[in-house]
């Protein structure tokens, strides 16, 4: 067996890690989650304890979704992305055909499994930012030299955004319509172009924001909640209630009142208002440094991946951590009075089943890329290892021994060439 041959099974035997950063920060946001739905919904069935064991099943089957993605191998993922984008286009079709899509509380977002429904968004998101991560690979170089390159992932994101308001689903949408702006850019985008496309779809949102009357009373009335706190104020005005009420630590696990039949959707969109109640600032600053421990070391994730030149796992981390991070950023400000009420839950603490199973996937995914990423620099740190420790050729007889020979970087690089540019999507 040659050296080459040797070499390449040491390479294939070493393994990565998960980064433990990201899986303390799951595991704890997803703890949490399980003790304030179980708090939270204790008044919202006929059981009390209905909504926790449901939301116990869709931990399980999220971690079941969760372990699979680790184990697959991101080139094995990467090969079959181009197909998850008429995947994502079929399934926002389905929920809209009769028969097929399910109506719960005027909105035609699910499709009935029988055991459960399913909210088809959720997976669009996965998915989307699976491709999208493709898409940038593949045409890095065009998407910051020219516009088509550019506007393709817009237009996409566009039809879905139509097919989303049918349903309707506004909030998801905006959603969308960032995190594919963020790979955008992420992704090496020429900044001056993106301003056109942005200067357009900001009033376009606007207007269809104003164009629905209900959609205009939630933007009205939460700069005042209290005028109205009876009618379209009310969900504003008992969760910033139950929030002062918690004051620095709360009033203590399951002592919430506004949780009684008070606080509507309070297990779902308004569970920070609970962990307000109940925990106080404390709990909801906990809430936010989960997150930004979550976001900020996926952000890492991402940028080591692409200093690696490992683009797919990079722009996938980086779709990722702009999914919860935005998602996180709109249920907080909207439980604190920041921004219009609109349907998002807070990711992993929230009850839901299709969020809940689908937000595990993708951070499944995520764990997968950390564990890839350890693994490559393991493997880089051991090819050095062995070119440093290879002894020199000897000199044939009767010549002198020739110095040991070193490494001349090529004519025109430098240390500046070799760092991670702003745009991250180029390769040097």
């Amino acid at each position: 067996m040659d050296l080459g041959t040797r070499q390449a099974l040491r390479l294939e035997a070493i393994g990565g890690r998960f980064d433990a950063w990201l899986l303390a920060a799951i595991v704890a946001l997803a703890c949490l989650g399980v003790v304030m739905v179980g708090s939270s919904g204790v008044a919202q069935a006929a059981s009390p304890y209905y909504y926790l064991t449901r939301h116990l099943m869709f931990i399980g089957a999220g971690t079941v979704a969760a372990l699979l993605v680790m184990r697959m191998e991101l080139k094995t993922i990467e090969k079959y992305a181009q197909w998850l984008l008429p995947v994502c286009l079929a399934l926002l079709v389905a929920v809209l055909l009769p028969g097929i899509g399910a109506t719960v509380k005027g909105a035609r977002r699910w499709i009935n499994l029988g055991v459960s429904n399913f909210q088809v968004v959720e997976a669009v998101k996965v998915f989307f930012i699976v491709w999208m991560a493709s898409y940038l690979k593949r045409y890095s170089e065009e998407v910051s030299a020219t516009w088509p390159a550019m506007l393709k992932p817009l237009v996409v994101v566009l039809l879905f955004v139509v097919l989303l308001l049918l349903q309707p689903d506004f909030g998801s949408s905006a959603l969308l319509l960032a995190i594919a702006g963020g790979m955008l850019v992420l992704g090496g985008v020429n900044m001056p172009r993106m301003f056109g496309p942005v200067l357009l779809l900001l009033p376009a949102l606007a207007a269809v924001a104003i164009a629905e009357p209900y959609r205009m009373r939630r933007i009205t009335s939460f700069t005042d909640p209290f005028k109205d706190p009876f009618g379209d104020g009310y969900q504003l005005a008992n969760a910033l209630m139950a929030i002062g009420r918690g004051e620095w630590f709360g009033v203590g696990l399951g002592a919430s009142v506004q949780k009684l039949n008070y606080l509507p959707e309070a297990h779902t969109d308004f569970i920070l208002a609970v962990i307000g109640e109940e925990l106080g600032f404390a709990g909801v600053l906990l809430v936010v440094a989960l997150f930004t421990l979550l976001v900020g070391r996926a952000l890492w994730v991402g940028y080591e991946c692409v200093r690696m030149r490992r683009y797919f796992a990079g722009y996938v981390a980086f779709g990722i951590a702009l999914w919860m991070g935005l998602q996180s950023f709109v249920s907080i400000g909207v439980n604190l009075g920041m921004l219009p009420t609109k349907g998002l839950t807070l990711p992993l603490v929230s009850y839901g089943g299709s969020s809940v199973v689908m937000t595990c996937a993708a951070l499944g995914l995520l764990l997968r890329v950390s564990y890839e990423l350890d693994r490559a620099k393991r493997q880089v740190a051991l090819r050095r290892g062995e070119a440093a420790a290879a002894p020199a050729p000897a000199a044939p007889a009767g010549e002198p021994a020739r110095p040991a020979a070193t490494v001349t970087p090529l004519r025109g690089t430098s240390r500046l060439r070799q760092r991670i540019e702003p745009t991250l999507g180029v390769a040097p």
